[in-house]
């Protein structure tokens, strides 16, 4: 057994979402949201660099030794999966670890609406999950796998780094493949994926141009692509995946963009004011012919606009969703007012702290 077991449980137990291993500090665990440190004694560079390098392989080892950086998993039997992120710094390694869920949720469990469910009747095309780093948007991308594994007999492929959840055999087939153990990039999981009878891709991050080319690809030829963008808005991440193209490029990728994409999912994790979870706050973005249109116009500053009227087909903006916790009572304006984006949203909060 590792020394870092006995603090992984520590952090399930906790209800920790991460632990940070650091030289010269105690172990460090995020609940609810913010860092706590730990009573443990403070860690020294060799003590650190031990602890970490004990749950690597070999192999792990030599890339961490020459990258000087590692994304790798750690799996306790009976516990659960932790994935790890380990780098080199001024004063030794240090190492973050996420602590995965032992079961994967629900979408309705993640906090997503209805209208979720919906967009993932889709059989072909692109959907984006959006969101910044932590914002759950690994956990709903398995709780959407698991959606459709237990409903339809599709072969769906993940390229993943690491692999976080772990699909069991359900209706469907599910292949995961790991980023430095199963194939060497994204780029070359998603150039053999095509070959692999997919019905559904799942890319744990669209990180560059041949990443996203090649998913644009896929959707466009009947597939159904599911990735990750690390983008804070619906218009940001049309415009994100445009302005990936050389200039010459972007009339046409609009074109075959406006035709591809189904919806983007943006989220943010907010700690509740009345008890120790994580509110989800959600922004949906479902393309239809209106919306399609503004994207090979290229208007896509008027998206926000059929987002606030598209509310009978499940669209809604961030302020909306935040607002709705704010109003629920669960979080109070201070916060909700670092959460919205509206001058018009801010004044009302604003107004309510002048109270």
């Amino acid at each position: 057994m590792a020394d870092l077991d006995k603090v992984f449980q520590a952090g399930v137990n906790l209800r920790a979402s991460d632990v940070h291993v650091v030289p010269g500090e105690p172990i460090i665990m995020r609940r609810h949201g913010a860092l706590v440190k730990t009573k443990t004694p403070k860690l020294t560079m060799e003590q650190t660099r031990r602890l970490i390098m004990e749950l690597l392989t070999d192999e792990e080892k030599g890339l961490l030794e020459k990258d000087n950086q590692l994304d790798f998993s750690y799996e306790i039997e009976g516990l659960g999966r932790f994935r790890g992120s380990a780098m080199a710094h001024n004063r030794g390694i240090s190492a973050a670890f996420r602590v995965i869920p032992p079961t994967i949720p629900t979408l309705s469990a993640t906090g997503l609406p209805d209208v979720v469910e919906k967009v993932l009747d889709q059989h072909q095309g692109l959907i984006l999950v959006t969101g910044a780093t932590g914002m759950g948007k690994t956990t709903t991308l398995a709780a959407m796998v698991d959606f459709l594994n237990e409903r339809r007999a599709h072969h769906i492929l993940t390229v993943e780094d690491p692999i976080e959840f772990v699909h069991p055999k359900k209706k469907g087939v599910v292949n995961q493949r790991q980023i430095g153990r199963d194939t060497r990039s994204y780029l070359n999981a998603l150039k053999g994926a095509l070959r692999e009878d997919p019905d559904v891709i799942v890319i744990g991050e669209l990180r560059d141009l041949e990443t996203i080319s090649l998913a644009i690809s896929a959707a466009e030829t009947g597939h159904l692509v599911i990735g990750t963008l690390s983008t804070t808005n619906a218009p940001k991440t049309v415009d994100r995946i445009i302005d990936s193209y050389p200039p010459g490029e972007q009339s046409q990728i609009r074109a075959t963009l406006s035709e591809t994409l189904k919806a983007v999912i943006t989220q943010k994790l907010i700690p509740s004011d009345v008890d120790e979870r994580m509110l989800m706050a959600a922004e949906i973005l479902i393309v239809n012919l209106p919306v399609a249109g503004l994207i090979r116009d290229s208007k896509v500053f008027q998206i926000p606009n059929l987002m606030q009227t598209g509310k009978n087909i499940g669209m809604r903006l961030m302020d909306e969703s935040v607002m709705t916790h704010f109003n629920d009572g669960a979080i109070s304006a201070e916060k909700a007012l670092t959460h919205v984006a509206s001058e018009t949203t801010q004044r009302q909060l604003k107004a309510k702290l002048d109270e």
